[in-house]
């Protein structure tokens, strides 16, 4: 099987303009990605920073043989310190939940709870299928207008981002992480991810699943007086 060799163009203008095509399209790639930065400078921050709001949301990361992954475990434990410190009242857990053997939003919500947040103040989402979906639901299902987000430092960005185009004010917390291989490839993916926030940011598409209004997250708040 003969392949044929891509072959570079003979010309000089020729090569110039494939230079300039490669240019173009490394800068249009990474424009999204500088989009997530520059949007949500003032509103990243680590948990000593974060304000006060009622409600946090913690997005899901994985479950290892039924129970949060190290990455998921480490948002919970931030979610956990806040509560603990009075910084918010109720937790949003956000997740997975497509098959009956595969439950992120129980999952976090077991954790919390040996962590010290009682369970009338965690609210389960378990349609958070994505990024976007999570942020579309906190607002028009569970009525959250408000709200800090909890995720590792390199999804952050886009979490704060996609969820202020849907309409919840938000802070990051950023959690620091381990810089292994999940890490990296964390990071690398976020690069290509940021492409489709920024169509979702745009164009705003319904969720893989909406339904109808939850009244969890005033429920819990009426709760904690």
């Amino acid at each position: 099987m003969n392949i044929r060799r891509p072959r570079l163009p003979r010309t000089r203008a020729g090569r110039r303009r494939l230079v300039q095509a490669v240019m173009t399209g490394c800068v249009l790639a990474l424009l999204p990605a500088t989009w997530l930065y520059v949007s949500t400078a003032d509103r990243i921050g680590t948990t000593a920073g974060a304000p006060r709001r009622e409600v946090a949301v913690v997005f899901g990361a994985g479950l290892w043989d039924g129970e949060p992954s190290p990455y998921l475990a480490h948002r919970l434990d931030a979610a956990a310190k806040l509560y603990r410190e009075g910084r918010i009242a109720v937790v949003l857990v956000t997740g997975d939940n497509s098959r009956e053997d595969y439950d992120e939003p129980d999952a976090m919500r077991a954790y919390l709870k040996k962590h010290g947040v009682p369970d009338t103040r965690i609210v389960s989402d378990y349609a958070g299928f994505d990024t976007w979906d999570s942020c579309v639901r906190a607002k028009k299902i569970f009525g959250v207008d408000r709200a800090v987000l909890i995720s590792q430092d390199f999804h952050i960005r886009r979490a704060v981002a996609l969820c202020e185009a849907a309409g919840v004010d938000s802070y990051g917390v950023g959690v620091a992480a381990k810089h292994d291989v999940t890490w990296y490839y964390g990071g690398t993916r976020e690069i290509l991810a940021a492409g489709k926030a920024a169509l979702d940011a745009a164009f705003e598409p319904d969720p893989r699943f909406l339904g109808p209004k939850e009244p969890g997250v005033a429920r819990a708040l009426a709760g904690a007086g």
